[in-house]
């Protein structure tokens, strides 16, 4: 009987060799990542191969993203899910090898004491046990990938709310000088209508013009403590006045007119866990399909009674599915969807990504084609100011083109500034898209 159960086990290993339940996974060759961007791609080296320490260049910068890197609970959260991957993986590996149990009897009639040994060793003809280690491998790896999105996201949203802090800095510091030369408008106002040179409305006009300048330092104020708040908390500090430079656009230098590689998408831990999602889905259907494929296990026992000789006893037993085919084809069915679901999910993901690499570029360009026509729009306004308010002085021009043309100064700063964010905003975008942020 054991012989022909030898001879059965072996020729189903030999069955089983060439089945799909022990093919390795493979990208699917449908999956295509050409024309991603929408752009002509070349062959350069990319932001995403940069570390952040060389991206971001302030230091002061860079001591915030340590402290967030060693601080931050959700990325010490993340940690612990590679802790727990690993575990699982190392419980998948065990499952390999061989059980055993020792159980110890003690008979006050014969006054012998039994130490029996039992172990099983399930061998792994159908490859049941070797999927779902890889799947538990795709399990750990995308736990690696897990933490390392959470680490881009984390360096991505301090540098971010950093130099947002600096924007509302240089917005704040225009809107001071602002307000205070509003504040001289209206003394000179008065003392033209003192003079008879202008009227009553035209001094209330100016003074509420001044005070709404003047309410909106508060604005900027409060949004300045909540940013700094917020970047407290992302690095894990208690509420405090964060230490920063002056606003620059050229804190981040790249020139978004390179290409980009589209192999270069691989990069984005979006991508990575879409694509082991998908590999975990390949080996949980083949180890639904494994499910059809008898299960050899092999048993043994060794006892060491103190009064007898050392007995050992070696068996085999040979499962095979009969009652559960219904069940089996079930299951494998719905494996076989979840794998269709996952290659989905990761065409979908690949189709984000190029949208955000895409959008990302087009912030920075848009930004940056900007610079000169707002310079030329700054020059022209203090031109329009400077004249208006001569001719107001001169009794040429009416109080209302004055406060238009300073109105519109106003903006067109601020706007300035905006723009300014904005380039280093797409080029922070930008960095994240491609996966960047490597210690």
């Amino acid at each position: 009987m054991k012989t022909r159960l030898a001879i059965f086990a072996a020729a189903a290993a030999l069955t089983l060799g060439g089945c799909s339940v022990y093919r390795e996974y493979s990208r699917p060759e449908n999956i295509d990542t050409d024309g991603l961007y929408g752009f002509a791609v070349t062959d350069t080296t990319s932001v995403a191969e940069l570390g952040w320490r060389d991206f971001f260049k302030d230091t002061t910068l860079q001591h915030l993203i340590e402290c967030a890197l060693d601080n931050n609970r959700n990325l010490a959260i993340a940690a612990q899910k590679v802790v727990e991957a690993e575990a699982s993986l190392s419980v998948a590996r065990l499952s390999m090898l061989p059980t055993a149990s020792f159980n110890p009897t003690f008979s006050l009639t014969g006054n012998t004491l039994n130490l029996p040994v039992n172990a099983s060793w399930e061998i792994d003809l159908r490859g049941s046990l070797t999927n779902a280690r890889r799947s538990a491998m795709a399990g750990y790896e995308q736990s690696l990938v897990y933490r390392q999105s959470v680490e881009t996201e984390l360096i991505a949203s301090i540098a971010r709310a950093y130099y947002t802090l600096e924007m509302l800095d240089s917005k704040l510091a225009i809107s001071r000088q602002t307000a205070a030369s509003w504040k001289e408008n209206v003394r000179i106002m008065k003392a033209m209508k003192e003079a008879g040179m202008t009227n009553e409305a035209s001094v209330a006009q100016t003074e509420a013009n001044s005070c709404s300048i003047e309410a909106s330092l508060f604005d900027l104020e409060y949004q300045i403590q909540q940013m700094e708040n917020t970047i407290c908390l992302l690095a894990g500090l208690k509420p405090q006045h964060i230490e920063r430079g002056t606003f620059d656009k050229s804190a981040i230098a790249m020139d978004t007119a390179t290409g980009i590689p589209a192999q270069l998408l691989s990069r984005r831990p979006d991508v990575m866990s879409a694509e082991l999602e998908l590999r975990k889905a390949f080996y949980n259907t083949a180890a639904a399909r494994s499910s059809f494929y008898p299960q050899l296990t092999l048993n043994g026992m060794a006892g060491l009674p103190v009064l007898s000789d050392f007995i050992v006893s070696l068996g085999a037993s040979l499962a095979q599915p009969i009652f559960n085919a219904g069940r089996n084809r079930a299951n494998l069915k719905i494996a076989k969807a979840r794998q269709e679901e996952a290659l989905l999910a990761f065409e979908q993901t690949l189709l984000e990504a190029g949208a955000e690499v895409n959008d990302a570029i087009g912030k920075c360009r848009a930004a940056e084609s900007k610079t000169d026509i707002r310079i030329r729009q700054i020059e022209n306004l203090r031109s329009a100011v400077n004249s208006t308010e001569l001719l107001m002085h001169n009794s040429g021009a009416t109080y209302l083109e004055v406060l238009t043309a300073q109105q519109s100064l106003l903006s067109a700063r601020l706007l300035q500034i905006s723009d300014q964010y904005d380039t280093l905003d797409g080029m922070i975008s930008l960095y994240k898209a491609l996966g960047g942020g490597a210690r």
